[in-house]
């Protein structure tokens, strides 16, 4: 097992916790969740605005995308309980405009159209840049184990899923691809790399 190396002596001073959860709902659809948590290890002031003791969170935001299984968003909510000024919690209310958006290519574009700039949160923003991965990480794989749950051999595919060659382990040519999709073997997109 790879471990990091011994780190040399030092006190801790921050800590961001990012937590995120996919749920299948009753009635078909997804929720997925993610929840932001930053943390000082020491008493601190917001630019004179807050006082916090160490430990309390400076930020903590949670927010909910219920999605179908072609990954569009069907209701988004955002909460914000803690937050650096008395100002921000109203940057969670732009988050309806995503109703409609596909989580898939060019899912940050539609996040910034929906809420970027001075009208969202940079927090905010970048936990709906993790949900694109929890979609992916929760609703194809649990489709497949349901199938195989079935006794449903799975489809053969004619198109590579969307992971694979974006890291080594799923390279075109390597020993993943060869192990569990061999029919993508030296694989090369017939559309040009952008």
């Amino acid at each position: 097992m790879q471990t990091l190396p011994e780190p040399v002596a030092r006190e801790a001073v921050h800590t961001r916790a990012i937590t995120t959860r996919g749920f299948l709902r009753h009635d078909g659809l997804w929720d997925l969740e993610a929840e932001l948590v930053d943390t000082k290890a020491y008493a601190t002031t917001t630019n004179g605005d807050h006082a916090r003791a160490a430990g309390e969170p400076v930020h903590h935001m949670r927010i909910r995308l219920t999605i179908d299984d072609m990954l569009t968003v069907h209701a988004a909510f955002a909460a914000m309980p803690n937050t650096p000024f008395a100002e921000c919690p109203p940057a969670a209310d732009p988050f309806v405009n995503l109703v409609g958006a596909k989580i898939g290519p060019g899912w940050r574009r539609q996040v910034d159209a929906a809420m970027g700039g001075v009208r969202g949160c940079t927090h905010l923003r970048e936990l709906l840049g993790v949900m694109a991965t929890v979609a992916f990480q929760t609703v194809p794989g649990h489709r497949r184990h349901q199938r195989l749950l079935r006794g449903e051999r799975p489809p053969v595919s004619t198109e590579p899923d969307h992971q694979m060659g974006q890291c080594l382990s799923w390279d075109f040519d390597g020993a993943v691809i060869a192990r569990v999709a061999p029919q993508f073997i030296g694989y090369r997109s017939k559309t040009p790399s952008r």
